[in-house]
């Protein structure tokens, strides 16, 4: 608490008097904006190993407010409440019910965004409870998939730079999806944590970017998850074809418990052939020799290795993934295949294979449906699972 005090002088000190004092508090207030959201989502699962199947049905209710900008500063604030509908018939983490499979939407109250932005003098600077989302979402993200959202207690810093773009956060609370209060799993990760990511173009449709990520946790399960992670990432396009790629490297951090030294590398490719988009592409979070797994404890991991989320916690053996998946459109409804194969980094035994489909039509701005599928097939790590969603987004 401390150090978040210093922090919060020094931002506030780095600005004129004149500046905090031609704040128009009415301004503020007048011009801001209000926002709700509804989330619907029926979570259906099966599971080998698991006598009972898990049904899940529950409503996200969002109210957001942000305010005006007067001289450069703004503010906002976002609640969610995630009420349970029927039955409560699955594992939320938190509910107790361990004789059905996960599904990590706990019931609750959270405050999921409270903070301050000043934009001038070549600087962005946001503190508080904020939202931090880097790329695609493969280190930092928000896992704004699950019900409750994965959000930050952090000062960001984002000088406004000719060529590169800098942004470096310093956290001290991971707000998880878990919360609002601690159960199978803590709803906070407490810490000192950095973020830093420095990129620029080299040309038109090419860019690259460099990254740092030193996560300190302090409590709970968190401190073997204290990782230092260093790499590097390229974009580029070529005609129809787009490309990315990422290299990093990883050891133990601060009080981690652990000792080890793994390494992360990525390629993807999405070729445009009219109407659809193929993708093509390989993944490897490594290992130090069978012993400890690359690990990714921040990012949105629903987005990576299939949907049925078996891998969210990479093996000690490592993991690769190779997958392909192709998306387009049958009339107004949007259609993406995807088909991932699994298998160990260290040793390479066979994990097992996972078939993913969704279909997403949007009513209009302001309503929309997707039907999701994912079942995967073990080869030897985890049992068999089926899931299958039904969301709905109602916004006002």
């Amino acid at each position: 608490m401390k150090k978040t005090l210093i922090l919060a002088a020094t931002l506030v000190g780095s600005l004129s008097v004149q500046e905090v004092a031609a704040v128009d508090l009415q301004k503020l207030s007048d011009d801001g904006k209000a926002s709700m959201n509804f989330r619907y989502r029926f979570e259906g699962v099966d599971q080998d190993g698991i006598a009972e199947d898990a049904s899940a049905s529950t409503l996200r209710s969002r109210f957001t407010w942000v305010s005006g900008k007067s001289d450069g500063f703004s503010v906002g604030i976002e609640t969610d409440y995630v009420s349970v509908i029927g039955s409560e018939d699955y594992n939320s983490t938190a509910n107790g019910n361990g004789q059905f499979p996960v599904v990590a939407d706990p019931e609750g109250f959270d405050l999921n965004r409270a903070y301050f932005t000043y934009e001038g003098d070549g600087m962005r600077a946001d503190f508080g409870r904020q939202r931090i989302v880097h790329g695609s979402q493969r280190f930092v993200g928000g896992v704004a998939w699950r019900q409750n959202e994965q959000t930050y207690d952090a000062l960001r810093l984002q000088p406004k730079l000719a060529d590169w773009t800098i942004d470096y956060a310093y956290v001290w609370n991971v707000n998880r999806i878990f919360g609002p209060d601690d159960g199978a799993q803590p709803g906070d990760w407490y810490g000192n944590s950095h973020f830093l990511v420095a990129g620029r173009p080299l040309s038109k449709g090419h860019s690259v970017e460099a990254f740092a990520y030193l996560l300190d946790f302090e409590n709970a399960n968190g401190p073997p998850n204290s990782t230092s992670t260093w790499g590097a990432g390229y974009k580029g396009t070529f005609g129809p074809v787009k490309l990315a790629a990422v290299l990093a490297t990883q050891s133990d951090y601060s009080d981690s418990p652990l000792s080890y030294s793994a390494n992360f590398y990525s390629l993807q490719a999405d070729i445009k052939i009219a109407p659809v988009t193929l993708t093509l592409g390989h993944e490897v979070l490594g290992s130090d020799e069978g012993r400890v797994g690359f690990k990714t404890p921040l990012a949105t991991l629903h987005k990576f290795q299939g949907w049925t989320d078996k891998f969210l916690g990479t093996p000690a053996a490592g993991l690769q993934d190779t997958f392909v998946g192709v998306k387009g459109k049958v009339g107004k409804v949007g259609v993406n295949l995807m088909w991932h194969t699994f298998s160990a980094d260290e040793g390479g035994a066979d994990f097992g294979d996972e078939v993913n489909v969704v279909l997403n039509y949007a009513v209009s701005k302001r309503l929309s449906f997707q039907l999701k599928a994912a079942d995967y097939s073990t080869d030897g790590f985890a049992t068999d699972t089926t899931k299958v969603w039904l969301t709905s987004m109602f916004k006002i």
